[in-house]
């Protein structure tokens, strides 16, 4: 069995990420496996809701990359993982809820943080970022947390100035020098969401 093919797409938060991965995957179909960096939001359910209110989860230590790279490896090795399920709601995981996830020739993994842990970094066979400007993100985030996550206006905001600015500015942006591939205008982006899955269908064939 050949080693399984690795592709990074990282961004800023409301970026179109989630779009262009399920644009590949369902390119790719059963050849692909989708795994979201935000499936690893640490467990909080010994926290109270206030608490789990209060967490910046744009910062790299709320999320278990550990078990994310440790993860990614078992499919490298041909081994099956249950991914963690996360209630975004309620702000940490779903006891003992997993999906199921076999190996396959590719592997997709997306989220803000991906290029920021050099293990996890060093993982990848391709990397993307997907560059937005901070205005469209801003927007495209608060419609997702509105209509996706029970969220208000003002929640919303006050978690953009308080943690998703200045984590994208800390965190993110910088990692934007170590992308194969930069992405203007997000998923709409066709022409670079078709260059992606030449780039990453060429690479399969050599593998």
């Amino acid at each position: 069995m050949h080693t399984p093919f690795i592709l990074g797409i990282a961004g800023g938060t409301g970026s179109g990420k989630t779009t262009i991965s399920e644009k590949i995957q369902d390119y790719f179909r059963d050849k692909a496996v989708y795994i979201p960096h935000d499936r690893y939001y640490k467990d909080q359910s010994e926290k109270s809701m206030e608490e789990r209110i209060k967490t910046n989860y744009d910062h790299p230590d709320a999320l278990e990359t550990d078990l994310f790279i440790a993860h990614l490896k078992q499919l490298l090795d041909g081994k099956s993982i249950d991914v963690p399920i996360y209630d975004f709601t309620n702000h940490t995981r779903k006891a003992a809820t997993t999906t199921h996830a076999d190996p396959a020739p590719l592997i997709i993994i997306e989220g803000i943080l991906i290029f920021d842990d050099p293990a996890l970094r060093d993982l990848m066979d391709l990397k993307v970022f997907v560059d937005v400007p901070a205005d469209i993100r801003i927007l495209r985030r608060a419609k997702r947390d509105f209509e996706e996550r029970g969220r208000t206006l003002d929640s919303v905001y006050a978690q953009y100035i308080a943690f998703a600015r200045p984590m994208h500015e800390k965190f993110v942006e910088p990692t934007k020098e170590f992308a194969d591939i930069i992405v203007p205008r997000g998923g709409k982006n066709e022409k670079a969401v078709s260059t992606i899955i030449h780039t990453v269908e060429k690479r399969l064939k050599a593998i």
